[in-house]
């Protein structure tokens, strides 16, 4: 059952891995199936150095377990990923990471402002990614915690916990998290040049305003 969703989600876990967005089996990520409506996910305790598309659980948006072909249970952090896709109907993948710098913010509950334009890739509709509140991993508490600050981002900090990013595409995911690491280790860096002073941040409606060049004439 949805084969190549599958081998999709194995992918992306991988290439997480191999980036150094997540170590050690940390991290987890899912697809949503546009037709069925159902959720591809990383099953728990697995290295992905060993994981394949049969080890990938089927579930729907209830926490149902559809199909798991080798026995695995799904992630443990599974139901923040179907809270995500109940919030926003527009979104069809899911990427939680725990990279370094991304991660230091999050625990210090400190909200990453838009300091390069880059941002403007990242859905962040008051020009920061947010910190959600503090939610054990595995409980309701942490699912619950997603809803207020994925209606504001694409990107979102996980408090004392991690990243998280979405998209209706799983490579567009996995690149803004890649984006969220690269961000926080500018900002990283810019406070400690600037001896902790914040600086300058873009304005959401500076972030909005960006399209593709007019001048720049394609062949029809």
């Amino acid at each position: 059952m949805l084969e190549e969703l599958k081998k999709e989600v194995v992918k992306i876990a991988k290439e997480a891995d191999r980036s150094g967005l997540c170590k050690h089996r940390s991290g987890n990520f899912s697809i949503r199936d546009k037709e069925t409506g159902y959720v591809v996910v990383t099953p728990t305790g697995v290295d992905r150095e060993i994981l394949t598309y049969h080890d990938i659980c089927v579930m729907d948006l209830d926490a149902n377990v559809i199909e798991n072909v080798t026995g695995l249970r799904p992630t443990s952090e599974v139901l923040m990923h179907l809270e995500l896709y109940k919030t926003r109907d527009d979104i069809f993948a899911v990427a939680h990471t725990h990279s370094r710098f991304a991660t230091a913010f999050a625990v210090l509950n400190k909200p990453i402002p838009a300091i390069i334009y880059e941002c403007a890739n990242l859905g962040l509709k008051d020009a920061v990614i947010p910190v959600a509140p503090y939610g054990r991993p595995g409980t309701r508490d942490l699912s619950d915690s997603v809803i207020e600050p994925i209606k504001r981002a694409d990107t979102i900090l996980l408090e004392k916990h991690g990243v998280v990013a979405v998209d209706k595409d799983p490579e567009e995911a996995l690149l803004k998290a890649h984006y969220v690491e690269e961000l926080a280790e500018v900002y990283y860096r810019s406070l400690a040049i600037n001896g902790g002073k914040e600086p300058d941040v873009f304005k959401p409606e500076e972030l909005q305003k960006w399209q593709y060049p007019s001048e720049i004439k394609l062949k029809d």
